[in-house]
């Protein structure tokens, strides 16, 4: 027997006679059957993104059969009993109903002289299934508004993939998310003040977890608790804290409250907010940037490659003629696109953005070097330098291990020239890797998924991104046993540092930019209060200490360009007063994000009181930001069924 010449004609031999026939009624019914499975699957898969799109398409159509196969139904093969339908440009098998028949076809591999350049039939179905693999651009909150942004300080984490678990088994599955990478964590838990009254965090200004949430709540999907970091949630949204006078010598104001915990009787909340200074324009110090773009194969596709063009091209914009920008892209190798080259010249800078094209494997060790090396090149008098790594996290060539990368990264913050990194894209997501370099590389971290987004990350807040006005900053918190029992700091558990750390000027912490904002919250339970989890020692220290003050609140800071860090202090409130707009607000988010991370310490407080006390702290919202957290919420109450 004639073996078929190409893959076209030895399908349609393995499929002759395996099917049985119809007449034309039964045919209608089982096309009609196929589309509507069809339709079904589809929505599930336009929520995956495939980890990789360099994949070689000279596999042949019987390979690219056998991938369909396994993403529609968990056989290794098609059992003959189907029937088959033929949809669209190209061929797409959907498995229907069992009907009598031969108990399997074997799908064989495709020969070896088939993988060298993709036959006509695979081509006219390549562009279908890379079209079906990307996930649409999700809507977007409404308009951007200033600050934030983020640093931090050297943390030890341990990287795994998104579980993609609901967390109600009652709530139908979700679709799992590829292999997204977060930072494992614990959340920090309740201490009792008489045992560990000191608790020592570095700031965090990154928004990255708000927008990564916004995306998979948006994609039908609640976030893997992993990716949920709430301090990253309350500093996404901006607050109206007293702006530093202009005269200060501090770079930024300090402020506390206390008010009554919505979701636990008997505690309380202590919020401290600072507000940085915003630069003057006129007297900012020209800057020299290196666009770092991750070029690779898994950066293919709008909401990727397409979206990062358009967050780099919104930055240009803030820029002036003194700033000076190069770029360079990494895939299989590194190289330099476009050499240091004047922020006036827009449209050279614009045309090197937009004929970068996706494909190949990820150099990005390489491609971190050579923009260290470029910035290095660019150094100037009174110019800062700065790289901005845009990718979706994946190094997979040369300098790689995550470890080896944070090291790096670490010694060259000490040049003077800090990075930060944008997050794009989903099913291929690095979060952790992404994080640990900005962290270690005095810098911030964001995920763009949108062009409102970038807008707001890439405008808005621009000048935070990109100025440092304090470093290594640091909080400590002494709380008083004879006024609090007990205490949990909400969030911050990747920023945590040791008592020690907070005098330790060599110890690497946060940056804030200018014009960023830092929210962080304490949930305390004072001397006395019923909802006191742990019982009271004989010989404890709560009789010790002024009733006058529940804690006493240490920061230290560095200037920019110095070695020895400066001290500021000030006494926590001992009583409650009624919060505002403002405070009960950025509560809601923490509870929000604590029922996202499985509501270990609201657990008789759900999403629908997140939603009523957000939606009555909504205040003016003159971007929309508030407005859009309470449709997040309801969408993730819908979700959960809770």
């Amino acid at each position: 027997m004639t073996e078929p010449r190409d893959d076209t004609e030895r399908l349609r031999a393995a499929l002759k006679g395996a099917a049985p026939q119809a007449d034309a009624a039964r045919r209608a019914e089982i096309l009609a059957l196929a589309m509507e499975n069809f339709d079904a699957t589809a929505k599930d898969q336009a929520r995956v993104m495939r980890p990789e799109n360099n994949r070689s398409l000279g596999g042949g159509l019987f390979s690219g059969v056998r991938e369909m196969l396994s993403r529609l139904t968990s056989r290794g093969a098609l059992a003959a009993t189907s029937s088959v339908a033929v949809l669209a440009l190209g061929v797409t098998l959907v498995t229907l109903p069992q009907q009598p028949g031969p108990e399997a076809i074997a799908v064989p591999d495709a020969p070896a002289e088939l993988h060298g350049a993709a036959p006509a039939a695979e081509q006219a179905i390549a562009p279908v299934t890379a079209q079906s693999d990307r996930m649409a651009l999700p809507p977007a909150p409404i308009s951007p508004a200033p600050q934030m942004g983020g640093g931090g300080a050297a943390m030890q984490r341990m990287a795994r993939p998104a579980s993609g678990a609901m967390q109600s088994a009652d709530a139908p599955q979700i679709a799992p998310s590829g292999s997204d990478r977060f930072a494992e964590f614990e959340a920090s838990g309740v201490k009792v003040t008489a045992e560990e009254p000191v608790s020592t965090f570095s700031v965090d200004v990154d928004t990255a977890s708000w927008s990564w949430i916004r995306r998979s709540l948006r994609g039908g999907v609640l976030p893997d608790p992993a990716s949920v970091r709430v301090e990253e949630m309350i500093n996404y949204f901006p607050y109206a804290y007293p702006a530093p006078a202009a005269e200060a010598e501090e770079p930024f104001s300090l402020s506390l409250s206390r008010f009554a915990s919505p979701w636990a009787e008997g505690k309380d909340l202590v919020r401290i907010g600072l507000q940085g200074k915003l630069p003057v324009v006129a007297e900012r110090p020209a800057l020299n940037l290196v666009f770092l773009v991750d070029t690779s194969g898994s950066m293919e596709g709008e909401d990727r490659l397409g979206l990062l063009k358009t967050s780099l091209s919104l930055l240009l914009g803030q820029l002036s003629a003194e700033d000076q920008v190069a770029i360079v892209a990494y895939a299989g190798s590194a190289g330099e696109v476009l050499p240091p080259t004047s922020a006036a010249e827009r449209g050279k800078i614009l045309g090197a953005l937009n004929n970068l094209q996706a494909g190949g494997s990820t150099a990005g060790g390489e491609g971190l070097e050579l923009a260290y090396r470029l910035a290095g090149q660019m150094a100037g008098e009174g110019r800062i330098g700065r790289v901005l790594l845009a990718t979706d996290g994946d190094f997979n060539v040369g300098l790689s291990d995550p470890e080896d990368l944070k090291a790096y990264v670490s010694g060259k913050r000490n040049s003077g020239i800090a990075l930060s990194v944008l997050g794009f894209g989903r099913g291929n997501l690095d979060d952790a890797l992404m994080q640990a370099l900005a962290q270690n590389g005095n810098g911030q971290a964001a995920y763009i998924d949108s062009a409102e987004e970038a807008r707001k990350v890439m405008v808005d807040q621009a000048a935070g991104a990109l100025f440092t006005i304090a470093g290594d900053v640091k909080l400590q918190v002494e709380w008083n046993p004879a006024v609090v029992a007990e205490y949990r700091l909400i969030g911050y558990e990747t920023r945590a540092l040791s008592r020690v750390d907070f005098a330790d000027d060599k110890v690497d912490a946060g940056e804030i930019g200018a014009g960023h904002q830092v929210t962080a919250l304490y949930e305390i339970t004072p001397v006395g209060s019923a909802a006191r989890l742990s019982e009271p020692l004989r010989y404890g220290r709560e009789s010790l200490g002024s009733s006058e003050e529940a804690g006493w609140l240490k920061l230290r800071y560095k200037a920019p360009g110095e070695t020895a860090s400066r001290l500021i202090e000030q006494a926590v409130p001992a009583t409650a007063s009624e919060p505002d707009a403002d405070a009960r607000f950025a509560a809601a988010v923490a509870g929000f994000g604590q029922l996202l991370s499985g509501g270990r310490f609201v657990d008789t407080w759900g999403y629908q009181e997140a939603v009523a006390l957000a939606e009555g702290a909504k205040g003016e919202d003159p971007f929309g930001y508030r407005a859009a957290a309470v449709e997040l919420m309801r969408l993730a109450a819908a979700l959960s069924g809770k």
